[in-house]
């Protein structure tokens, strides 16, 4: 992580500034980096003069932040304080250095905390005191590469400081000491030091807050807060990814208006394929890389070639269309397999991939999915870099009745179904609906719905329509999208084309299974002995 140009655009509209800005004074952002240690120090005053309702608004704030930030691979170190008169440690830098303290565990003591009798006295030098000490803490705990630590000092107060004198001189002895530190051009060094002040209350002293602020000159770090600003969408917005957008899941879950542009943040990853052959199909699919896109082999018929089939994507820029290279189908696939067996239409191994002519630009709009059994979804799950597929696969479908999402074409741009796979005892009772489906004559259902399925539908599940094919089966893990299984056919066609409908006491749905189809992803997405495109890693 490092910070620098940080707090952008969306500032603007949610915040009123003292001085004009224009676009290319945008403001800043947190940018989140896979390099370097980003300490970050947060001062909530809880003093008489700031109300309750500011409280809050920070306190859940600070909580959105948090939580946002703990989606990326590395978490920052926090040291988080509530101060007036006195200073309330609610999580130690030191702790997070020593790994005494959990992020769940700091977020908890942040929520927990009550106010209790407020104190008349206001003491915003103590608070910065406090930041100094743990600063020179971590100095003298890394020695020379102190100086390629970053820090952000996030202090959220009216000004109104009556006693322990000013904080200004506390405020110079920190910048001295990470202005100091001899690495590049002695300016660069401003980057290693950003102090953003929120001026919170009724009444707030612009003249006392103004000079606390610290960072690059001419960018903004002081914000009036808007008695209206909802702090906690504004802070969700205000972390810049351009830095990560390829690690995989990344979207954003802040989004509550239900329009194109919304859901295409939310579900960065979703592909509509359209198949122009002898037999035109309409599937939905998932990105899983920048080059290539996961969906069903029954997508596809004998005679379909690249040119035939259309993706469309957006790449930042609107819905784009997308060249097809080569596709390949999962060399198992039989639909015909088990006609002589009672199953007219056998879809074992119904899974495809699609290789890009050239790859997506990746954006906060169009960016891929975590799919199992890779180092980047144990990254997106926190597992230990031991972890194993069964870690994953045990974290992810530890349920009887594992809840899960896929999508629908519908206005605008999707829906979003919910389900229960049925797992444990509960899958045979699931699968032996299979045996209401056309064209099965066998009395075993273990003959249609192999273990590489998993089974949804009934207790008031949505159901898949046609047009859902090959679409993503997923769950979300905090701000990670992983992908369990994918879309591939159920007992009875309830509605075409796509659309939000519940299940019936007899419709079932089936979708191939990703944690058995890892060696075909391997095969392709992890294949290191080519030169044409980035392979993920898989683990065993």
């Amino acid at each position: 992580f490092f910070v620098s140009e940080a707090f952008g655009s969306s500032i603007k509209e949610s915040l009123t500034t003292l001085q004009p800005t224009n676009d290319t004074q945008a403001g800043r952002k947190i940018r989140i980096s896979k390099n370097g240690t980003l300490n970050i120090y947060i001062a909530l005053d809880i003093s008489e003069s700031v109300e309750e309702e500011h409280f809050k608004r920070a306190k859940l704030a600070v909580i959105t932040l948090i939580k946002k930030i703990s989606a990326f691979t590395v978490t920052p170190n926090y040291e988080i304080l509530f101060f007036s008169a006195d200073v309330h440690e609610v999580a130690s830098i030191v702790d997070f250095y020593e790994g005494k303290i959990t992020l769940e565990s700091a977020i908890k003591n942040l929520e927990d905390f009550q106010i209790g009798d407020k104190s008349s006295g206001t003491d915003v030098n103590a608070a910065l005191k406090k930041f100094e000490d743990r600063m020179a803490w971590i100095e003298e705990k890394t020695g020379d590469k102190f100086r390629e630590h970053r820090h952000v000092f996030l202090l959220f107060t009216d000004g109104a400081y009556n006693m322990g004198g000013s904080p200004l001189p506390t405020l110079a002895r920190i910048k001295n000491r990470v202005y100091m530190s001899p690495i590049g051009d002695p300016g660069s060094r401003l980057d290693y030091l950003e102090s953003y002040v929120f001026g919170i209350g009724a009444d707030i002293f612009d003249d006392d807050l103004l000079p606390l602020t610290a960072g690059t000159e001419g960018e903004l770090h002081y914000f009036r807060l808007k008695k209206e600003t909802n702090l906690a969408e504004t802070f969700d917005n205000i972390i810049d990814e351009n830095e990560v957008l390829g690690l995989c899941g990344l979207h954003r879950d802040y989004e509550l208006t239900n329009d194109k542009d919304s859901k295409r943040k939310r579900y960065p990853w979703v592909v509509f394929i359209n198949i122009q052959g002898k037999s035109p199909k309409k599937c939905l699919g998932s990105l899983v890389s920048s080059e290539f896109v996961l969906t069903a082999a029954h997508c596809f018929i004998f005679s379909d070639e690249p040119q035939d089939v259309k993706v469309e994507i957006d790449d930042g820029k609107g819905s784009k269309e997308k060249k097809v290279k080569t596709f390949k189908l999962h060399p198992q696939y039989n639909v015909t397999a088990r006609v002589k067996q009672g199953v007219a239409e056998f879809y074992d191994y119904d899974i495809a991939l699609i290789q890009l002519e050239r790859p997506v630009q990746l954006s906060i709009s169009s960016r891929p999915i975590c799919i199992p059994c890779t180092k980047e979804t144990s990254d997106a799950l926190k597992l230990p870099g031991s972890a194993t597929c069964r870690d994953q696969e045990e974290l992810l479908l530890k349920n009887q009745r594992e809840r899960l999402s896929f999508l629908t074409r519908t206005d605008p741009l999707v829906g979003e179904k919910d389900v229960y796979a049925k797992l444990g005892d509960n899958r045979d009772l699931c699968i032996i609906k299979a045996l209401k489906a056309k064209r099965i004559t066998t009395t075993d259902p273990k003959v249609a719905v192999t273990d590489n399925f998993l089974c949804t539908g009934g207790d008031r599940d949505h159901i898949a329509c046609t047009g859902d094919s090959g679409g993503a089966v997923f769950k979300n893990y905090e701000s990670r999208t992983i992908q369990i299984a994918l879309v591939s056919w159920g007992t009875q066609e309830i509605c075409t084309g796509g659309g939000m409908r519940e299940t019936t006491p007899e419709s079932r749905d089936f979708h191939i299974n990703l944690f058995k189809m890892v060696p075909f992803l391997k095969s392709i997405l992890g294949d290191d002995d080519q030169d044409d495109y980035a392979p993920l890693t898989f683990i065993n």
